[in-house]
């Protein structure tokens, strides 16, 4: 079987070192290992870039004899101050595979792949990018990393001459004994039978089988696409738990082997396809990782590995279905109810009516566990006899809805997907009006050294919404659903119907100069004053600013007050650039939800003055009418309408 090496902690560990790099590298090769998986992102930070792809390059270059080692290597997140952040950008590819094909010291590379989709590029714009270097010969074939079927069928129909981008899928959790598309060590220029995407790299291991329960691997099995496994053991701590676990320890002390070895020969085991990619940073791990291509499992160690790892429902027998004496009315089939959809998208409203008609209700925020533990514990609710039960959670992947449909096969049990039609601008708004309805204000995002208001309180973090919509699969007839339906959104009750009319306006380089930091630097733009005087008749005055370390905004506001002559409650946004990690940053609506919920305000009736996209945006979320100030001030409305 064809075992890979994973090279990238011989580069990110902070305690790295080079020659100790260069003799893992070495022993994994001599020992029998053919495939090396790197990327220009595996170093410390930008600056670093590519130390990786020069560390196999010595490593290789130094070997006694000349090898044929297959070289993968990935492009498309950088590392500016170490972060990990993505780019897919046609250009950003183009120079990075070259960069990385001289650092190699190859006249192509081997097998380049798109290290991670960029939610900022359309998926299409990076493969056609990979094609062409392709076409260029500056790489043989191409592939993609962190990637779900409905992503990889997107970029198959981007073949020459596709018909169509579906990708026929099995059963969850069926393989196919189909070749792969290249033995290791192949480095041929792409021949006419040469699949489209050669490769995919995704996470897979005993503890993450997404890729198996989602028909990822079928799909690849099928068209002869080669599954590159990382993190195969789960990372160190997977190493430490494979230990301790007591099956692999048994399959393990029987056949002479250790429990990380049991782990990779088993994951090739699943599929003629899967190549597992364990890292290494010792020479004994190296050589470990090569005897674990030789191990042999048999029939008892297979079953006994996939009774542990794979198995979703308990292994006793299901109960049969009732069948209908003569003359009677056959037994309806047991009623499942699967409801998905982003967080704060309705989806526990929704659960309650069905609850309300008798059907259990299973929800991992009020029962805890894993999804798997939850469609264990609707297997045994079907085995007790439960006829209708409903849960709610996500469900954002087919891996993740995989396992209900497998327990609900295996009781006879029909299963509905009920998908909530919220979008994320409206999610966004309902889960700062629970927050808000809960505890009377909004909740804070971790601060150095502190836990997260929101993590406590198990409310929802605005990064669950975006990495929802990141990971999302919709569902389809062929995962195995009897009915797919779609509820229509029920937005949450506006904060005070009827309550009073209000004008929030934006400070920053509206009412006042630039950000000032301090009252006394306070320089209002000229006819703000004038403006919100001639509002504040009818209107309550607000003002929202961001503020980045402000703890207390107050002298700000009794400043303002005096500079502008009326009354202004300012509500502001303390938290760094980057991407929200509250619900206070524009375009988020948690500032005038806030403001709505501790004056009584009517945002349906109330307007927002600013500037740009996210003031536009926030209005929208918050339900309020906007004005650019770019067109001036608006004139003020009668009291009643504002």
């Amino acid at each position: 079987m064809a075992i890979g090496l994973g090279c990238m902690r011989l580069s990110t560990d902070a305690a790295r070192d080079p020659a100790r790099g260069r003799a893992v590298i070495a022993a994994a090769i001599e020992a029998g290992i053919a495939l090396l998986d790197t990327a220009d992102a595996y170093a410390l930070d930008a600056g670093d870039a590519g130390h990786n792809e020069r560390l196999i390059a010595e490593a290789v270059a130094a070997l006694p004899a000349p090898r044929r080692i297959e070289i993968v290597t990935k492009g498309g997140l950088i590392r500016p101050g170490g972060a990990w952040l993505p780019d897919g950008r046609a250009r950003h590819l183009a120079a990075a595979a070259r960069a990385s094909r001289d650092r190699l010291g190859v006249p192509a590379i081997d097998l380049y792949l798109l290290h991670a989709v960029d939610p900022r590029t359309p998926l299409a714009t990076s493969v056609r990018a990979l094609a062409r270097l392709r076409d260029d010969g500056v790489v043989r074939r191409i592939g993609l990393s962190n990637i779900g079927l409905t992503q990889l069928e997107a970029a198959l129909a981007l073949a020459p001459g596709a018909v169509s981008g579906a990708v026929s899928s099995a059963a969850p959790g069926a393989v196919s004994s189909a070749a792969p598309g290249a033995a290791p060590g192949a480095a041929s220029t792409a021949a006419s039978n040469e699949p489209f995407i050669s490769a995919v790299e995704v996470e897979l291991s005993p503890w993450k089988l997404d890729a198996i329960r989602g028909g990822l691997v079928a799909a690849c099995a099928a068209r002869g696409i080669r599954v590159l496994a990382h993190r195969p053991l789960g990372g160190p701590a997977g190493v430490k738990r494979a230990a301790a676990d007591p099956v692999l320890g048994a399959v393990a002390a029987r056949l002479g082997a250790t429990p990380a070895e049991v782990v990779l020969a088993w994951l090739a085991s699943l599929s003629p396809v899967i190549v597992p990619l364990p890292g290494a940073t010792q020479v004994a791990t190296a050589h470990s990782a090569a005897r674990a291509g030789s191990l042999a499992l048999d029939d008892d160690a297979r079953a006994a590995l996939a009774a542990r790892f794979l198995a979703v429902a308990d292994p006793a027998p299901a109960p049969s279905v009732e069948v209908a004496m003569p003359g009677e009315a056959p037994a309806a089939a047991p009623s499942v109810v699967l409801i998905m959809g982003m967080p704060a998208s309705g989806k526990s409203t929704l659960a309650e009516t069905y609850a309300a008609q008798g059907y259990l209700r299973l929800n991992r925020d009020e029962r805890g566990g894993s999804l798997i533990a939850l469609a264990r514990s609707l297997d045994r609710a079907l085995a007790g006899g439960a006829r209708r039960v409903v849960l709610d959670n996500t469900y954002p992947t087919r891996a993740s809805r995989a396992p209900v449909i497998e327990v609900a096969r295996r009781h006879g049990a029909t299963v509905r997907c009920v998908v909530m039609a919220t979008s994320l601008e409206q999610a966004q708004a309902n889960a700062v009006a629970r927050i808000l309805a809960r505890h009377g204000r909004l909740l804070m995002p971790a601060a150095p050294g502190a836990a997260s208001e929101l993590g406590r309180a198990g409310e929802v973090d605005p990064r669950a919404l975006f990495r929802f919509r990141r990971d999302h699969e919709p569902p389809r007839d062929d995962e195995g659903f009897a009915a797919i339906e779609v509820a229509p959104f029920a937005p949450a009750p506006a904060p005070a119907p009827g309550g009073r009319p209000a004008l929030i306006a934006e400070l920053d380089g509206v009412v006042w100069r630039g950000r000032p930091g301090a009252p006394d630097a306070i320089e209002l733009v000229p006819g703000a004053r004038d403006a919100l005087a001639a509002w504040a008749r009818g209107c309550a005055i607000a003002g929202t600013t961001w503020q980045p370390g402000l703890a207390d905004p107050a002298p700000l506001a009794a400043r303002l007050t005096e500079l502008l002559g009326v009354a202004i409650d300012v509500v502001h946004c303390a938290h760094p650039p980057g991407p929200p990690v509250c619900w206070c940053r524009k375009p988020l609506p948690g500032l005038a939800l806030a403001l709505a919920h501790r004056h009584g305000l009517d945002l349906a009736r109330s307007l927002h003055v600013g500037k740009g996209p996210a003031d536009r945006g926030f209005a929208a979320r918050a339900g309020m009418r906007y004005a650019d100030i770019a067109a001036g001030w608006p004139a003020p409305q009668d009291a009643a309408a504002c």
